[in-house]
Formats: C-alpha cells, structure tokens, sequence
C-alpha cells in the first residue's frame, strides 16, 4: 500500500518483453500505474486528515502538504537506491537482513501484515465514504455498506488475479478526471465554501505544521512497493536486472510526480475555494470536486472514480497481504515458519485461508473506528515508518561499509526525518497499538523462525511473495 501495498497490484505477467518496442511500453504502463494506485488513491483522506490535525486552518494546509510532499521526496530518493541495489526485488526486508542479519528482517515484515490490513480497512471506508458523499441517503448505513464493499472485494480477490491490469486503468481514470476538476476549479469553478482561510490552531504556526504533517504522511505509503514489485517482472524471463531497475525506478519517479502534483494541486485549490473540515456525510475532497465542477455528471464521475480507485488499493492489499503469508508458510523447496494452511490455494491459486484472515482482520477495524477513514488514519503511518526506518538505516549501513560518505549522510537525514515523523504520531496516543501489533508480530514470528531451525532466506521472502 508501500510499504509494498500495491506491490500485488503490478499487471501484465504473460507479456513477453525480451525485446524493445511497444510491448515493454505497455508492460511499463500497466506495472507502474497499477503499483501507485494506493499512494494515489491516498490523496482521497491525506489532505483532509492535514486539515483536521490543523483544526481547519487553510492557510496553514498547503505549507503542511508541501512538507509532506517533501519528506515523499527525501524517502523516495533513498529508496530509489534500494531499488539499484536489489534489482530482484525484496524492499526493506531484503535490505535489513544484508545490512544487520537475518533475525531484523522480521521487524519489516511485522510493519507489512499490519499495512496490508490496514490499507483494506481505510480504503474501504474512504471508498464507502466517497460513496456516501455522491448518496447522502446511504449515511445511516455506514458500516453495512462498508463490510458489504469488503466482502465484494474479497470476493473477487478468491478469484486471482486476473484483473489486476484493471488497477492501472483506475488510476489513471482517476488522474484524468482529477485533473479536469482542478482546470475547472482555478478557472471557473461553481461556487466557493465559506471556511474561514485562517483560524485557531491551538499552538503558533510552525508547530502546528510540524504536529499535523506527520498523519498526512498517509500519501508516502505505497513507497516501497516499487522496489517489492519489481520481483514480478523476473518471472518468464520478461526482465534482466537492468530493465527491472529502471521499470522500479521510472514508477517512483513517476509516483512522486503524480502524487506530489494531485496533492499540491488540490490542496491550492481547497485553500481557493474555501473548502474547509467536511460535514459528517461527506469528505474533503468531494466537497472540492462539488465546489469547482458543480453536481453534474463530472463530479458523480470523480466520486465514482475515487471510490474505484480505493476499492483497487484494498483489492492490492487482499493480494498482497495474503501473498506475504503464502510465502512465510512455505513450499516443498522452501522452509516456512507459518503453518502450512495459510498457504493452501484453490484453483486459482489464491491462499484462501490467508484471505480470510485479512477479510477478519479488516471487518474488526472498520467496525471499530465506526467505518469512519479519518479515525483509521492516525494508526497509517505508523507500521509503514517501522519499515521505511529499518530499511533506510539499512541503505545508510550500507554507504557507511562502502566509504560513501555522502550518500550514507543522505540516508541518515531521511532515517531522521522518518523517526521524527513516527515519534509525532505515537504521541497522539492511540497509534501505539500499530507499533504493538508490528513488534508483536515480528516477535511471533521470529519465535517460529527459530523454532524451525532459522532456515536461510527469510530475507527474500518479500520477492518470494511477489514472485509468487
């Protein structure tokens, strides 16, 4: 989500791009925009989730996502790194296992079984919440229609993953619908809100920036899904390393662009337009869509859009997730430290057992935060900045042994900046139990490696979950 949680999403396995021509072309098209659909989808709770830790200052909310869209930068570079030095694929995982032994590989994995569930629990809900904004009638029956939607897309991930190119699709409908609301919105937009453009953060500008920035840190999740995701594209000798590193390093380029500039844009236009914290049945972003397009057929476009879009980022997760558990369990070839149940697979070679754990898992958070996205986004970017923090201490380790000194001081900033960011959200309180669940996690499974022998390769299992 990415942390790798669009990594499952990566479409088009049966192209056959040996050559050079139109089909690497469309392989690369159908690879990166599915991978960034959930850091692109983000953006539908991102900025809202800004303004809210803001207490609806505007005029505080673009300095806020600027930052925001800085530290996305900063960790982007480092991990376009990552992404040279493991070709194959493996994220933060792989990288933690070379740089300090096998046993810290753990702590990463533990951050990915809680991303993935909470990926599927947020975007469900925002999607639901899109839904609602667009049929306001729908708003007594929140948390039905959410499980509801849950269980159509768990539904369809029994089947495989024969849709996945459908996730590029989606994203890049919603990139272009966006796009002709924001034209709309800064040059004739349909009427304004009436938020005040400046209000009471409760603390001096600055730190009111700095105490909100680090929830809005949802949009950097899907990060590491590039350097996960490449795994794929080794499969039927599709890519030589040297094609993979530019494929992963071409859809972080290209995730910056897109997210940075959805993001800045639609902030600049909520501050225009006055578009303040939403009513309780709608969101955000939908009321900058109704704002600058009106309650025409392009804002039910962009509402339905959006709740797609979401709907591909939890469908991302329900492959991903359950894929990582496959991979922990084993094969005939390859020790496991799972039982061997949550890697059985039906016919269509989905681990069925492993999906209904994330199905579980994803129902219980939904009904706890009452189906409400915004309550869920504070517990985000908490497990995905574990990961991004062991792998970047990873990468730092690494330019250290190498005598690289400059690039070993770029990695410590980001691994600082990523510290920082995860310190501010476990001070809000409650997100501690995503820290707890990432450590009991890594510690269970730890246990059952040990266990088992610690059998070798458990660094790889990240690109064993993709390739597989």
């Amino acid at each position: 989500m990415t942390l790798s949680k669009s990594a499952a999403a990566a479409a088009a396995p049966s192209l056959a791009v040996r050559g050079r021509g139109p089909r690497r072309s469309v392989l690369f098209f159908a690879f990166a925009f599915a991978v960034i659909a959930d850091p692109v989808s983000s953006v539908a709770y991102a900025i809202e989730a800004a303004l809210r830790a803001l207490h609806g200052d505007l005029a505080l909310l673009l300095p806020t996502m600027s930052l925001v869209i800085g530290l996305v930068v900063i960790v982007t570079a480092n991990y376009w790194q990552l992404v040279r030095r493991f070709p194959k694929g493996g994220g933060a995982a792989a990288a933690a296992g070379r740089a300090f032994g096998p046993r810290w590989t753990f702590l990463p994995i533990g951050a990915l079984v809680v991303d993935f569930v909470l990926t599927i629990g947020i975007s469900i809900a925002a999607a639901a919440s899109a839904v609602i904004a667009l049929f306001p009638a729908l708003a007594p029956w929140r948390v039905p229609l959410a499980l509801a939607l849950l269980l159509v897309v768990a539904g369809l991930t029994w089947f495989g993953h024969g849709g996945r190119l459908l996730f590029a699709f989606m994203t890049v409908t919603f990139v272009v619908v966006s796009v002709a609301v924001l034209v709309l919105g800064f040059t004739s937009p349909h009427t304004a809100g009436h938020a005040a453009t400046t209000s009471d953060p409760g603390h001096s500008a600055v730190l009111a920036v700095v105490l909100a920035f680090p929830v809005a840190m949802a949009l950097a999740t899907g990060i590491e899904a590039p350097s996960t995701a490449i795994a794929q594209l080794g499969q039927l000798g599709q890519l030589d390393d040297t094609h993979r590193r530019r494929f992963g390093r071409g859809t972080l380029a290209l995730l910056v662009v897109i997210v940075g500039g959805l993001t800045l844009a639609l902030t600049a236009l909520a501050v225009r337009l006055h578009i303040g914290i939403p009513g309780a049945d709608s969101t955000q972003i939908a009321d900058i869509a109704h704002a600058a397009a009106g309650p025409g057929r392009l804002y039910g476009t962009f509402q339905l859009t959006s709740s797609l879009l979401l709907l591909a980022a939890a469908s991302s997760s329900f492959q991903a997730g359950p894929g990582l558990l496959k991979a922990l369990s084993g094969t005939s070839e390859r020790p496991g430290v799972l039982p061997p149940v949550l890697g059985r697979t039906n016919r269509h070679h989905t681990p069925h057992w492993s999906v209904v754990v994330h199905l579980a898992a994803a129902a219980l958070i939904i009904v706890a935060a009452a189906g409400q996205e915004q309550e869920l986004v504070l517990f985000y970017a908490v497990a995905v900045f574990v990961s991004f923090l062991v792998g970047l201490l990873a990468m730092a380790r690494f330019a250290t042994r190498e005598r690289k000194t400059a690039l070993a001081w770029v990695n410590g900033l980001a691994a600082a900046a990523v510290a920082f960011t995860l310190v501010v959200n476990l001070l809000r309180g409650w997100p501690v139990l995503s820290l707890a669940a990432t450590l009991l996690i890594a510690a269970g499974l730890y246990a059952r490696w040990t266990r088992a022998g610690r059998p070798s390769g458990i660094e790889d299992v990240e690109a064993h979950a993709e390739a597989d």
